[in-house]
């Protein structure tokens, strides 16, 4: 058999499992790590923000949640632009 032959087969081999894959349901195993990852990218920079902001109030005399407030506000927009991206992908 020819080079050009085996190369045809062996691509045309591989589009069929491609739209095979495409095809398929996505599995439970899948959508949970999917959902997972969603979580995480939504709810890491919200628990970042907190640390940081009682952290930031703490070095202040009196009783002050500026920062703290404004960071986890700032968390939900970065989580949630994570999440976009990480959707639009």
């Amino acid at each position: 058999m020819e080079p050009r032959e085996e190369l045809r087969k062996a691509v045309e081999r591989q589009a069929k499992r491609m739209q095979k894959a495409e095809h398929e349901r996505p599995t439970l195993i899948g959508q949970t790590v999917f959902l997972g990852t969603l979580g995480l990218l939504f709810v890491l920079p919200v628990v970042g923000g907190a640390y940081l902001g009682i952290w930031l109030d703490s070095l202040v005399n009196g009783y002050s949640t500026r920062w703290t407030m404004s960071l986890i506000l700032l968390g939900v927009f970065i989580g949630g632009l994570n999440v976009y991206l990480f959707v639009r992908e």
